[in-house]
This record gives structure tokens, C-alpha cells and sequence, in this order.
């Protein structure tokens, strides 16, 4: 670990070697640690890109000793996505709920952090800076696809069936999966909240506490080796309490 507190920056990425770092720490988290893939992933350069990139935003945390980008965040909104033609999401859920609602959405994605700085600050920072970008985009609702390891959806059957049954998305705001896979393996009486709550990632469980909902149904991503689950954020059901948040983090898709 790291002699005394690090201190953090964020900033936005501004120059291909800023994507280039981002693109890095995503090949070490998503291809190294979770054993992910894709058409793009440069294995001798070590960088997990796709033809995305160059149509998001991405928000850098550094630690400012080392200058080592130790936390990414991908971004998309609404006006990006125009120019696309599409969310990155749309791959596996229908979002037709937000796009027909006339709201501003923000897509978020590919969010990790370095392993040694997980538990500390650094999601904290990431976090302040996704709110400040929020606000400063005027954004309503935030969405994306945030990852279980593995692709055995009945060995998680505990926290997918809490989140259907405690945290389904208001029918406005409810997306589907485009490869069905139901979330809602148990009944009420089965679901040890406890265990399904130690069984969902970080980065999930801080949604929640924000006042997140899930969309209807998992998608099981092979390529990825991850079982997805499509997480919105309405900004204007989140109040200060809520918004103050630090957290472990981990991973999104």
C-alpha cells in the first residue's frame, strides 16, 4: 500500500495518453483480474478499448503522489448518444421507459478502480466528481450495466432475487433485459438478505443506498464472463443524505 493518506484528483480526459491510462487500468481490472474480452482488447499493449470510446466522456481519479490513474469512469449523455445512435447498453436492455421519457440521461459504464485503492477515498473522489458532472450537466437520470462475476445465474440466486423483489424500477422507468434472464429465482420467504446483501458487489450496493432501482431481468454476458443487471438512478428522487456517500468500490460493466 502507500506511505500516509494519498490524495486524490479528478479530472476528465483530454488527450489520447488520459484514454490510454483509462483504457490500462480497465485491461487490469476487467481482463487480468475478472477475465473479460472483446474485439478491440490489445493484449500486447494492454488496454481494454472498444469502438466506444471515442464518443465518451472519461473521468479520471489520480492519485497525485504517483500521478497513477487509479479509478475510471465512463460516460454518455443523452446528446452523445444521438450522435452514436445508440446507448452502449442497448446491446442487452430495451431502454426504450428513458428514452420515451424526455429526460436527460447519463449512461455510466466501465467503472474500476486499482485493486490497492479499493475500500479507500479513491471511490469517494470518483463519486463527488460523477455528482459535480451531474449538476453541471443538468442530468435527471443516470443508468448502466453493473456486473455480478461469473455467468451462473442460479449461484446468485440470493441478491438477484433481493433486488427484484426489493428494488425493481417504477414502471417508467423499468428497462428489460433483451436476453431474459429472471431475477426472481426465490420467493420472499427464501431470500436471506443478509447473505444476498454480502454477495452484491460494492458498486451496486452504493446505487442502492442512493435510491437506485434495477431493471427488469439479468443479462448473462459470455464474452465478459460477468452476469449484468441494469442499474437507474432518478436524481430527483435522491436527496442530500443520500447523495453524501462513501463506499467500497468495484466494478461496473
Amino acid at each position: 500500500m502507500h506511505d500516509g493518506a494519498p490524495q486524490f484528483s479528478v479530472r476528465m480526459a483530454e488527450t489520447d495518453e488520459d484514454l490510454r491510462a483509462a483504457q490500462a487500468l480497465r485491461y487490469e481490472v476487467f481482463v487480468r483480474e475478472l477475465g473479460g474480452s472483446g474485439d478491440l482488447v490489445d493484449h500486447d499493449a494492454g488496454l481494454e478499448q472498444d469502438q466506444f470510446d471515442p464518443y465518451f466522456d472519461h473521468m479520471l481519479v489520480s492519485d497525485d503522489t504517483s500521478g497513477e490513474v487509479v479509478g475510471v469512469y465512463r460516460l454518455l449523455r443523452s446528446d452523445q448518444a444521438e450522435r452514436l445512435g445508440r446507448f452502449y447498453s442497448e446491446d442487452e436492455y430495451d431502454l426504450t421507459p428513458l428514452r420515451q421519457s424526455g429526460r436527460k440521461l447519463l449512461e455510466l459504464g466501465r467503472s474500476c478502480l486499482h485493486a490497492d485503492y479499493r475500500g479507500g477515498m479513491a471511490m469517494f473522489h470518483l463519486w463527488n466528481g460523477l455528482a459535480a458532472y451531474v449538476a453541471d450537466h443538468e442530468i435527471d437520470v443516470l443508468f448502466g450495466v453493473a456486473s455480478f462475476h461469473g455467468t451462473d445465474a442460479s449461484s446468485l440466486r440470493q441478491p438477484l432475487s433481493m433486488l427484484y423483489a426489493n428494488h425493481l424500477a417504477p414502471e417508467d422507468l423499468r428497462v428489460k433485459s433483451k436476453v431474459y434472464q429472471s431475477m426472481d429465482l426465490l420467493g420472499a420467504d427464501q431470500i436471506d438478505r443478509r447473505t444476498a446483501m454480502l454477495e452484491t458487489p460494492a458498486l451496486i450496493k452504493a446505487y442502492l443506498r442512493l435510491g437506485g432501482f434495477v431493471g427488469d431481468g439479468a443479462y448473462v454476458d459470455h464474452e465478459f464472463n460477468t452476469t449484468d443487471v441494469c442499474l437507474i438512478l432518478d436524481t430527483a428522487r435522491m436527496n442530500e443524505r443520500q447523495s453524501r456517500i462513501y463506499t467500497r468500490g468495484t466494478t461496473t460493466g
